[in-house]
């Protein structure tokens, strides 16, 4: 629960810091005061947006913290999955800058605001004047029957097959387009890579090639170079081999006299043998080469073939070509093997459809199971609040599509007279006795929930007198279960509340403040008598107001 909030430098308010009860709490103040001011300084607590110009003094900066008493909600997990210190008396505080940057901060460890909008799920729920419209609204009407039917881990569960579901429909379809435009790019692919495959390509095959002709192509001019090698070398008098020799003779007498010596003969004898395999291999290389115009013909051929496909594809070289052949492979066989992989994405759509159609049923049973007792205890709630004859019918239909609360379909009908017919709620229903129904559907679902604390904005609109004692009765029943805050207009509310707040705006020389004080049983007195006199605080008026507080 709430335990304390602290507000400063924030629209009319300078700086405020009020402790707060458990139970039921009223906060009263004359329209303008300042009562919406707090509750954006709330919402700021729970994630809002922030908008720098809610800055009171934009020199300085504003700063809103609230202490929350969480030691009997079980977030202990939420804390460790957040990285975040797990304190009873946890600390939540949100910065405006003069620079416009909102910080945030939990236990004293900066934020994101997805953090805080998290946690605040656990804390509070703020019930705006605009919510109760939203009776009328599907999502809300599933968000209730599914709170009080549990339906919570079943809905995330059917939310993530729901999830796998769709991608795989979205799969399905891409699939059947792929192969839609595959198929009339069939024949010319096929084309395509039956003509590269034919070129039988292999990497490094074109360097290979181009060597091989440049060999056929010049083989006079290869013969007549290597013969004239061979010669220089193999001459008996002046060749390059014998002289060597010569050489070596000379060295082989004077080795003795030095190790020098010794090491130039060597190294002569190793010349030698390297000119005798050097000349053996010329001489095997001289004795393959052969004019062979049918050869040269061949690679002349397969050359241009490379060439041209290289220009076709616009490739630079054999890697590319083979990469393009891969390419079209896969196109070719993404057509040729169409029906099977069709037929094989359908049979896993069908399995998820099975497990979502589980789940579906699952919420509907659920959903189904509660209804009953929560039109009763509806109805018996709206009794007490002025509304004996009204009727609550919930229709729930299951459909074949599935949604995103399942494949149910739900409405709310309200038949608000005795004899009358069900309409739409939102139709059927006026302005205080929709307040009347979303305050039944609130203090069923607080009864539910494990919600430490819930704010209601003006839900007494449209109701007065006997009902809206009838409504403080309920807020304060509430109140047993949850911390509950309800700002009002209605002595007869406010005179329930254990708790009772005032709200004001004060001049001073300088600036107008809204200030909020804490008030005691005269000063409550005093308070309720000015809500039911107006301007003027008479006798009957206090009297009246003490028989409210009593």
């Amino acid at each position: 629960m709430l335990t304390s909030l602290s507000i400063k430098n924030y629209a009319l308010i300078e700086d405020i810091n009020i402790g707060l009860q458990p139970g039921f709490t009223i906060i009263t103040g004359e329209t303008g005061a300042g009562k919406s001011i707090m509750l954006g300084a709330l919402g700021l607590l729970l994630g809002d947006r922030a908008d720098f110009s809610s800055i009171r003094d934009t020199d300085k900066k504003c700063v809103i913290e609230g202490t929350f008493g969480i030691s009997n909600y079980k977030l202990e997990s939420f804390f460790k999955k957040e990285d975040l210190d797990y304190e009873q008396q946890s600390i939540i505080r949100r910065e405006i800058l003069p620079s416009g940057k909102s910080r945030a901060f939990i236990n004293d460890t900066p934020v994101k605001i997805n953090a805080l909008q998290k946690l605040g799920t656990y804390l509070i729920d703020i019930h705006s004047q605009h919510e109760t419209l939203s009776l009328g609204n599907a999502d809300y009407q599933f968000n209730v029957i599914d709170t009080i039917a549990k339906n919570e881990a079943i809905i995330l569960q059917y939310h993530k097959e729901l999830k796998e579901y769709k991608q795989l429909l979205n799969r399905f379809e891409e699939l059947k387009e792929e192969q839609s435009q595959a198929a009339k790019e069939y024949d010319y692919n096929l084309f395509l890579l039956n003509e590269l495959e034919e070129a039988n390509l292999k990497d490094g095959m074109l360097e290979e090639l181009e060597q091989r002709y440049e060999e056929l192509n010049n083989v006079e001019e290869l013969t007549e170079n290597l013969s004239s090698t061979i010669n220089l070398l193999q001459q008996e008098e002046i060749g390059s081999l014998e002289s060597l020799k010569a050489m070596k003779a000379n060295l082989s007498k004077i080795t003795k006299f030095s190790a020098s010596y010794e090491n130039f003969h060597e190294r002569i004898q190793s010349v030698i043998i390297e000119l005798d395999d050097l000349e053996a291999e010329m001489t095997d290389a001289l004795e393959s080469l052969e004019a062979n115009p049918e050869e040269l013909e061949i690679v002349n051929q397969k050359l241009q073939v490379i060439y041209n496909l290289q220009k076709k594809h616009n490739a630079e070289n054999v890697a590319e070509l083979l990469e393009i052949t891969s390419s079209l492979q896969q196109k070719v066989s993404v057509t040729e093997n169409a029906e099977s992989a069709l037929t094989e994405i359908q049979s896993v759509i069908k399995e998820h459809e099975e497990i979502l159609g589980e789940t579906a049923d699952k919420l509907h049973q659920n959903r189904e199971k509660i209804i009953p007792a929560f039109i009763e205890q509806t109805e018996q709630i709206l009794k007490d609040l002025g509304m004996p004859n009204a009727r609550l019918n919930i229709e729930l239909a299951q459909g074949t599509e599935f949604l995103s609360n399942g494949r149910d379909k739900l409405e709310w009908y309200l038949a608000a007279n005795k004899g009358g017919s069900f309409k739409e709620i939102k139709k059927a229903a006026s302005g205080g006795e929709l307040s009347r129904i979303m305050l039944a559907v609130k203090s069923i679902l607080a009864a539910q929930s494990n919600l430490p604390t819930i704010i209601f904005d003006e839900i007494d609109t449209g109701v007065s007198g006997e009902i809206a004692k009838k409504m403080g009765e309920i807020l304060n029943k509430m109140g047993n279960n949850m911390q509950v805050i309800a700002i009002t207009h209605l002595p007869q509310i406010a005179g329930k509340g254990a708790t009772h707040f005032k709200i004001f705006k004060e001049d001073n020389e300088v600036a107008t403040q809204t200030k909020i004080v804490k008030l005691e049983e005269n000063e409550r007195i005093e308070e309720l008598a000015l809500m039911l006199g107006g301007n003027t605080k008479s006798d009957s008026a206090r009297a009246h107001a003490k028989a409210l507080l009593n």
